[in-house]
């Protein structure tokens, strides 16, 4: 009786001894499971700058979307450059100095002169290397992506600007192909003659170019381009459109989705405040971009772009950046559910 007593009691503890290392297991596997945020036919993504308080090298990026639960990425030059071999490129977390006193509400910190003198060296170093760079790494980071469940649908180098060469712009199109990315984003060209640059070299490769807006946007910010190429198109962020002020209120954003929905090829979400309140980058749900009501909208009307989080508001100081990215992603989820 007590042999029996004993050897029922070890085979308990050998099997909750297994369970407790299966559930360790699965617990363990989950955190680097492969993500789905796409919710309601909504894709849900992220961009690599949401990521910038930490190190961007690839597999540090691979990690934080599938802790974040993120599928879907816009992914910005340096993490890419580094892994394809580019001398100039820094995976780095970026070091910013503080607005200098009377910068406008929201205003990004600023590089210190210093900073600035580095990054025009690296730029040139890169330039060279752009311009002769084969495409082989960017496939095989296309397929390192994949195989950990996340899709780059957009590219973000530091190509696509007035002083860039066009060689580096054709590299930025070809780049953006061989990664599997619908487009490519850079900022709305002050020059007109830019943005049809920009167009005619998207045209020849068949990749977008999204145009993404600031402070200067309004319904027709985007006009002049999207007349000169159909392969110019929209990089719409919501919180900054909000935070414009003007005659940018809540009903003339969404409305501008409709209007322009076929033209959008991603879109940021944040949570800024109008000019009235400050234009601040808030916590998701506390500021006056209407999140909720553009999600909801993406679902009814069954718009294929994504959305796209660009975390901008202070981290918290018991919390990180990959923590707030998947806070961004649970009130999307729940917004669409």
């Amino acid at each position: 009786m007590t042999n029996q007593k004993s050897n029922s009691r070890r085979k308990f503890l050998t099997q909750s001894a297994v369970l407790g290392a299966g559930v360790f297991f699965s617990k363990d596997l989950l955190a680097f499971a492969n993500p789905d945020s796409k919710f309601g036919g909504v894709q849900i993504g992220t961009i690599t700058y949401s990521f910038r308080s930490l190190p961007t090298d690839v597999d540090k990026v691979i990690e934080y979307c599938q802790k974040a639960g993120v599928s879907a990425l816009e992914l910005m030059g340096d993490t890419a450059e580094a892994y394809a071999g580019s001398p100039a490129a820094n995976t780095q977390p970026m070091r910013f100095t503080p607005p200098p006193a009377g910068a406008a509400p929201g205003q990004r910190p600023q590089m210190s002169d210093e900073q600035r003198k580095a990054m025009a060296e690296r730029m040139q170093k890169g330039r060279e290397w752009r311009e002769t760079v084969s495409m082989d790494k960017f496939v095989e980071l296309r397929k390192k992506f994949n195989d950990a469940g996340i899709t780059i649908y957009a590219y973000k180098p530091n190509a696509l600007g007035e002083n860039n060469t066009d060689g580096e712009i054709e590299y930025a199109m070809k780049a953006a192909k061989a990664l599997g990315a619908k487009s490519v984003t850079v900022e709305l060209p002050t020059k007109a003659e830019h943005s049809k640059r920009l167009g005619d070299i998207a045209a020849k490769h068949k990749v977008y170019v999204g145009y993404h807006a600031h402070l200067q946007a309004t319904d027709s910010a985007w006009d002049v381009a999207l007349a000169q190429s159909p392969y110019n198109s929209l990089n719409l962020d919501c919180g900054h459109y909000i935070a414009a002020g003007g005659n940018n209120t809540k009903e003339s954003l969404l409305k501008l989705i409709e209007d322009k929905h076929d033209r959008i090829t991603s879109m940021h979400l944040k949570d800024r405040t109008t000019k009235e309140h400050g234009q601040k980058n808030l916590l998701w749900g506390t500021g006056d971009t209407p999140i909720v009501e553009v999600l909801q909208l993406m679902k009814k009307k069954k718009y294929k772009f994504p959305a796209t989080i660009e975390l901008e508001y202070e981290v918290p100081a018991d919390s990180d950046a990959v923590k707030e990215v998947a806070k961004c992603v649970e009130y999307a989820k729940k917004a669409l559910s």
